[in-house]
C-alpha cells in the first residue's frame, strides 16, 4: 500500500481549513428567565409565565426559497425551573386544509408530517445536542445530534409533551428534564434553532435562518439560548430499568428445509439496564443479560451484489453518543459495527461510559462480553472500544480510538482468530459555514499471522452552495486488513469516487430546482490495476410541491475477484477474473408527501453479468387514515434473463406494513414479508404500551416460513415489560 497518497489527503483537509469566526447567526438570541410556577404540560397557554415570556416569531422561509420571511407565522415561548426545560410553540395555519401526520406513533417521518422541531446544541461545540418535537397529532419526536446536522432518532427518553389543535392553529407544549439531556456545566449560553414544516403550503421554516441546501438540524445555524442564571447544578441521578420476558418458541424445520419434531421452548428471562450520570455531560451505561426481542425486524432487500448488506443498529444500549464509534469511516469502510456485538450469542453483560470530559474532548469507552455456544462452536468473547475526541478549531475534531474482539478460552482447535484489533484515528474538517466539508481516517489492524498490507485509509471533500456540490472520496484497503467489528464487504482494493452536482432554480412555474449529477467510481486493486467502474449521469427535477423525477443512465465495469453466482440462490457461479460489462437506464418518482396517498417508482433496465439482461421494478405506496392508521406496502420485483445454467429468474420481495396508532400510548404494528430469492415468508406482529414514559409492555408474535411448498420454519411469542426507574 502507497503510504503518499494517506498523507496527500490529510494535508488536502488541512489546507482548506478555515480560522475561528464569529457564530453566523449570534444576532438572534432568545432570553430564557426562571419560573416558580407550576407547569402543566396541556398544550394550553394558561400559566401567567407564558404571558411575561420572551416570544420567538417572524421565522425565516427555507424551503421552497431562502429569500423571504416564512408564509404560516409561529410563535415559540421557553422557561425553566430546577428540573425542567419548558417550551411553548404556537403553530398557526394558513389556507384550508387538514393537518398532515402520518399516526401517533413516536419518530414519524420529517417530510410526511405537519410538525415543530426544537434543536439545541447543549455543548456549544456546532456538532452535538439533542432534538426534541411533535408532529401535529402530537406523536413525540427525539433523537440525538451528531455531525453537526444528523439526528439519531433510536435514542429515547424521559420527557412529557401534548398538544391542542384547532382549526386556526395548534399549540404543542413540553417539559424536558435536565437530567434526561446532557450539557455543559456553568455555561449560560446554548445554541437553539426552532424548525417548523407545513405541507399544506409546502413550506419549511426555521427562526435562525439556514440556506435551503442545508437542512433545519444544522447546528452551524443556530441562534442562542441566554440564559439569565447559570444552568442547575448537576446532581448524581441514575435511573434502573429492569425488564421481565416470557417467550414460547418452536423450530419446526432446520435451515436446510429438513423438519424438525422439536420440543416446544417456554423461556423466562430478566435483565436490567443502569443509567448513571457521572457529569452533567458524562454517562456510564450498564447492562445484565440485555434483551432486543421487541426491536422491529430489518426490512428485506433482494440482494444482486457480491458483498455482504448493511442494516443499521437499532438497541437502545449502544446510542446514546454511538457517533463516537459507529460514525467512524464510511458507508463500505467502517471499522466498528455494533451489530455484531451478540450477532450470534447472547450478550451477558456490558458498560459504556461516554460523553464529554469538558469543552473540547470528548471520551468514549465501552466493553461488552458475549456467552460462548457450544451448538454452533462459539467461544465466549469480548469486545472493547475505547474512542478520544478532540475538538479544533470551531467545530473540526480529530478522534483516535482503539477496537479490540478477543476469543475467550482460545486453544489450538478453537476456529478463528484469537483476537483482532484495530486503532486509528479520524480528522472530521467541518467549518463554520457548512461550505466546505470532509474528514479523512487512518486504520492499521493487528490479527495473528497477518503482517504488511493491514493499513485503511479513506477521506472526502465536499464543496456546497446552493448551485453547485463538487464532491470527492477515495478508499486504500490492504489486502491484510481486517476488521472483525467492523463493516469492510471487500479488501484489496483503491477506490475513487469524484462527482459534480448543478442544480439551477427556475423563478416561475411548477419546478423549483432541476439539474444534473455525473457520478464515477473506480475500483483498483492495490497494484493499481483496474477491477471496476461505474459511471452514473441522473438528471433530478424537483417540484415545488416537493415531489421528484430523476432520470438515469449507468454504465458498469466489473472484474470479478472471486466466483460469483449472479442470482445469489446457490447456482452455479461465474468464474473469478471473468470480466463484465454493461449499460442500464431507468427513472426514479417521489409523490409530493402532503398527500394521505403516496408512492414512489423506480424502475432499471439493461444490462447484467454474462451479457445477460436485468429488469427491475421497485414501488412503494403509502396511504393514511389520519391519525390512527398508517399503512406502507413496499415491493421489489428483478427479472434476471442469463445463458445456461441460469436461465430466467424472477424475483419478487413483497413487504406490506400496517401501524395502528390507537392513542400516543397504544401502538400496533403488522409486518409481512414475502422473499423470492431467499424462498422465506416472514411475519411480525408487535403490541406496545407505553404505560409511563419510557416504560412499555410489549406482546411480539413471529412467523417464519419456506416458500414451495410452504411449511412452517419457526415461531415465537414474546411477553417483555420494561420499567425506568428514576432516581
Amino acid at each position: 500500500m502507497q503510504i503518499k497518497p494517506i498523507i496527500s489527503s490529510i494535508g488536502f483537509l488541512l489546507l482548506v481549513i478555515t480560522s475561528h469566526a464569529q457564530k453566523i447567526n449570534s444576532r438572534f438570541q432568545y432570553h430564557i428567565h426562571k419560573t416558580s410556577e407550576k407547569m402543566n404540560m396541556d398544550g394550553i397557554m394558561q400559566e401567567a409565565v407564558w404571558k411575561t415570556a420572551e416570544v420567538a416569531t417572524n421565522f425565516a422561509m427555507v424551503l421552497p426559497m431562502d429569500t423571504s420571511v416564512a408564509k404560516v407565522p409561529t410563535e415559540v415561548r421557553m422557561t425553566y425551573d430546577n428540573d425542567n426545560l419548558y417550551i411553548i410553540a404556537t403553530c398557526y395555519k394558513v389556507g384550508a386544509g387538514q393537518d398532515m401526520v402520518e399516526s401517533l406513533k413516536r419518530d414519524w417521518n420529517f417530510g410526511k408530517n405537519d410538525n415543530f422541531i426544537l434543536f439545541m446544541d447543549t455543548y456549544g461545540d456546532l456538532t452535538n445536542g439533542f432534538a426534541f418535537g411533535a408532529n401535529a397529532a402530537g406523536a413525540q419526536w427525539d433523537g440525538t445530534m451528531y455531525e453537526g446536522g444528523s439526528v439519531d432518532l433510536n435514542w429515547d427518553n424521559k420527557w412529557t409533551s401534548n398538544i391542542s389543535n384547532d382549526a386556526n392553529r395548534y399549540i404543542w407544549e413540553a417539559a424536558i428534564p435536565f437530567k434526561s439531556i446532557r450539557y455543559k456545566a456553568g455555561i449560560m449560553e446554548w445554541g437553539i434553532n426552532f424548525s417548523r414544516n407545513d405541507l399544506i403550503t409546502t413550506e419549511k421554516s426555521s427562526w435562525a435562518p439556514v440556506p435551503r441546501q442545508f437542512p433545519t438540524a444544522s447546528l452551524n445555524y443556530t441562534g442562542s439560548l441566554i440564559w439569565d442564571a447559570p444552568l442547575p447544578e448537576h446532581q448524581n441521578n441514575f435511573s434502573l430499568i429492569p425488564y421481565f420476558k416470557s417467550s414460547t418458541s418452536k423450530e419446526f424445520a432446520n435451515n436446510a428445509g429438513v423438519k424438525l419434531n422439536a420440543p416446544t421452548l417456554n423461556r423466562s428471562d430478566m435483565g436490567l439496564d443502569a443509567k448513571i450520570s457521572l457529569t452533567s455531560s458524562l454517562n456510564l451505561d450498564l447492562t445484565i443479560h440485555p434483551d432486543f426481542s421487541q426491536v422491529e425486524v430489518d426490512r428485506q432487500v433482494t440482494n444482486l451484489s457480491r458483498f455482504e448488506l448493511f442494516f443499521p443498529e437499532r438497541r437502545q444500549f449502544f446510542l446514546e453518543n454511538a457517533d463516537l464509534f459507529s460514525n467512524l469511516g464510511y458507508e463500505n469502510v467502517r471499522p466498528f459495527f455494533s451489530r455484531r456485538i451478540g450477532l450470534n450469542s447472547n450478550i451477558d453483560f456490558g458498560a459504556r461510559m461516554s460523553g464529554r470530559l469538558d469543552k473540547d474532548w470528548r471520551i468514549g469507552i465501552m466493553d461488552m462480553k458475549t456467552s460462548a455456544d457450544e451448538s454452533k462452536n462459539l467461544l465466549a468473547q469480548n469486545f472493547a472500544v475505547v474512542a478520544l475526541q478532540r475538538k479544533l478549531f470551531k467545530k473540526s475534531s480529530v478522534e483516535l480510538f482503539y477496537i479490540d474482539k478477543t476469543q475467550l478460552d482460545y486453544n489450538t482447535s478453537s476456529t478463528g482468530n484469537e483476537y483482532n484489533k484495530n486503532i486509528g484515528f479520524e480528522f472530521m474538517l467541518a467549518p463554520k459555514n457548512n461550505t466546505w466539508s470532509g474528514k479523512t481516517i487512518l486504520i492499521k489492524s493487528i490479527t495473528p499471522n497477518k503482517t504488511g498490507d493491514d493499513l485503511m485509509n479513506a477521506g472526502n471533500l465536499q464543496y456546497s452552495n446552493k448551485k453547485w456540490i463538487l464532491s470527492w472520496q477515495h478508499e486504500i484497503v490492504g489486502n491484510n486488513f481486517n476488521a472483525e467489528v467492523g463493516y469492510i464487504p471487500r479488501n484489496n482494493y483503491v477506490k475513487i469516487n469524484p462527482s459534480v452536482t448543478r442544480l439551477f432554480f427556475p423563478k416561475t412555474g411548477n419546478i423549483l430546482s432541476h439539474g444534473p449529477q455525473f457520478l464515477t467510481t473506480y475500483y483498483f486493486n492495490t497494484a493499481l490495476n483496474q477491477t471496476d467502474n461505474t459511471k452514473l449521469f441522473t438528471y433530478l427535477i424537483t417540484y415545488r410541491d416537493k415531489s421528484t423525477l430523476s432520470g438515469v443512465v449507468q454504465n458498469d465495469y466489473v472484474e470479478l475477484l472471486a466466483p460469483f453466482d449472479p442470482t445469489r440462490i446457490g447456482k452455479q457461479p461465474l468464474a473469478a477474473h471473468t470480466k463484465h460489462q454493461w449499460s442500464t437506464v431507468g427513472f426514479d418518482f417521489i409523490s409530493a408527501p402532503q398527500h394521505r396517498f403516496t408512492y414512489t417508482l423506480s424502475t432499471r433496465t439493461g444490462g447484467y453479468y454474462a451479457d445477460g439482461k436485468l429488469f427491475s421494478l421497485t414501488a412503494n405506496i403509502g396511504y393514511r387514515i389520519q391519525p390512527y392508521v398508517n399503512i406502507d406496502i413496499s415491493s421489489t420485483y428483478n427479472h434476471i434473463d442469463l445463458p445456461q445454467p441460469w436461465g430466467n429468474n424472477n424475483f419478487l420481495l413483497v413487504g406490506p406494513k400496517v401501524d395502528i396508532t390507537m392513542t400516543n400510548k397504544l401502538f400496533f404494528t403488522t409486518f409481512f414479508q414475502y422473499n423470492e430469492q431467499t424462498t422465506n415468508i416472514n411475519f411480525n406482529t408487535r403490541f406496545q404500551w407505553r404505560y409511563k414514559p419510557a416504560s412499555d409492555l410489549f406482546i411480539v408474535y413471529t412467523d417464519n416460513y419456506y416458500i414451495g411448498p410452504v411449511f412452517v420454519k419457526n415461531r415465537a411469542v414474546v411477553l417483555k415489560f420494561t420499567y425506568w426507574w428514576n432516581k
